[in-house]
């Protein structure tokens, strides 16, 4: 989520959870990594609002199926679930500006939030994307597996969010390693009514970490989804990890809501 409100209206159009603060929410880039390759993450979308006349990036996400992205729930929270007009995903997407020629945009017709997404806690924040035409897989459009354990050791976080706190976004889709760190040392730095077992956190050292416009996006850990970039106080700030959902609590979830 990495949120501070921008102004008033991104925060009702975002829909800028308060009590979580990272940043503008939707605007999160990746902290003290460096681009990835073309077609290196054929799973990671960038989904994209389209009601101003222009394409606006404002989360990541990534690809389960031909049919289905799963994102952040706070990407989602008060949109039109049922008539998502203005949205739209992008696979194969790498420079922002630039069409290369492997981009599949698709219109996203149905938005799914968890029934127990919490907006103030941040609980259950995961959401799935039906679009309107099934993505054609190749070297640059891919699905990913989910972790269906605990992850552990070092993972990577993509995006195109912000590369530092408060500063601009790029423009071409940049990674970072960070690495798990367990439950009690999260606890340890947000308190322990903050980070559930759903949870998963990753970073901490200070100067990598995802960041605003990241939100949404993927944490790979191995060659399996372990993680959906939530939030976290700040970008890559020593103490404070970034805080993710973590997948394998949602499995079953994902499963049932996709067929």
């Amino acid at each position: 989520m990495k949120v501070l409100v921008l102004t008033l209206f991104l925060a009702g159009s975002l829909a800028v959870p308060l009590t979580k603060p990272r940043l503008p929410l939707g605007l999160n880039k990746i902290v003290g990594g460096h681009e990835a390759g073309v077609g290196e993450f054929p799973y990671q979308i960038s989904f994209q609002d389209v009601s101003w006349g222009s394409v606006f990036h404002f989360c990541g996400a990534s690809i389960y199926n031909e049919h289905t992205i799963i994102t952040a729930g706070h990407c989602v929270y008060e949109k039109d679930y049922t008539n998502p007009k203005h949205l739209q995903i992008t696979a194969g997407e790498h420079n922002l500006d630039v069409h290369e020629g492997h981009e599949q945009v698709r219109k996203v017709t149905r938005i799914i939030l968890h029934q127990h997404y919490d907006s103030f806690s941040m609980y259950n924040d995961i959401a799935l994307l039906e679009i309107e035409s099934p993505l054609s897989f190749n070297e640059y459009v891919n699905s990913i597996p989910l972790e269906t354990s605990e992850a552990s050791g070092d993972c990577e976080v993509t995006g195109w969010g912000a590369i530092c706190e408060g500063c601009l976004s790029p423009v071409k889709l940049q990674k970072v390693s960070v690495p798990i760190i367990s439950d009690a040392k999260c606890r340890q730095a947000y308190g322990t009514s903050e980070i559930l077992d759903s949870m998963i956190c990753a970073g901490g050292e200070g100067g990598k970490d995802s960041c605003q416009g990241d939100s949404g996006g993927p944490l790979k850990c191995g060659d399996r989804l372990a993680g959906v970039v939530s939030w976290g106080y700040g970008c890559a700030r020593p103490g404070y990890p970034g805080v993710y959902t973590e997948v394998s609590h949602f499995v079953d979830w994902i499963h049932i809501q996709s067929k």
